[in-house]
């Protein structure tokens, strides 16, 4: 017998690209340039100092070329930049150009504006749940060996 119910993981990606594609569209319209998913995911996980192509690699969850390639991308558009980093002279750090900067603040703005609509879909108490299940630390995934799996 099989089931219809459809898993966590699967859940969670709908809700992430329910947010994706609210966010990808929202930028658009306001003007921006068009970016990827994972152009989009690459502004998410870079730190203001600036940050490696191998630890935004490892942030995502990507392959070093994959975020290699995002990252030139971005710095075709004007929205990203490279610079030495000051602690290694063979590292390279990126960060956000002054247009990149804009274009962060207007995605937290619609971000935020997307979860208003999602509390007023689903309740802002299904949404402030949501948001502590997610914020509570997991730990690490459970080993092959362990009793769980």
């Amino acid at each position: 017998m099989q089931s219809n119910r459809r898993n966590l993981p699967q859940l969670l990606g709908d809700a992430r690209r329910w947010f994706e594609e609210g966010l990808l569209a929202a930028l658009e319209a306001g003007g921006a340039m068009p970016v990827t998913p994972t152009q989009a995911q690459l502004f998410a996980v870079l730190d203001d100092r600036g940050t490696t192509v191998s630890e935004l690699a490892r942030r995502m969850g990507v392959t070093r070329q994959t975020a290699h390639q995002a990252v030139h991308a971005l710095i075709a558009a004007g929205l990203l930049e490279q610079t030495p980093d000051p602690a290694s002279a063979r590292r390279r750090l990126i960060r956000r150009t002054e247009e990149g900067e804009r274009t962060h603040r207007q995605a937290i703005t619609i971000l935020d504006r997307l979860e208003a609509q999602l509390a007023d879909r689903i309740g802002q108490a299904t949404v402030t749940s949501l948001r502590t299940a997610l914020e509570t630390p997991w730990g690490h995934p459970p080993s092959p060996t362990s009793d769980t799996c």
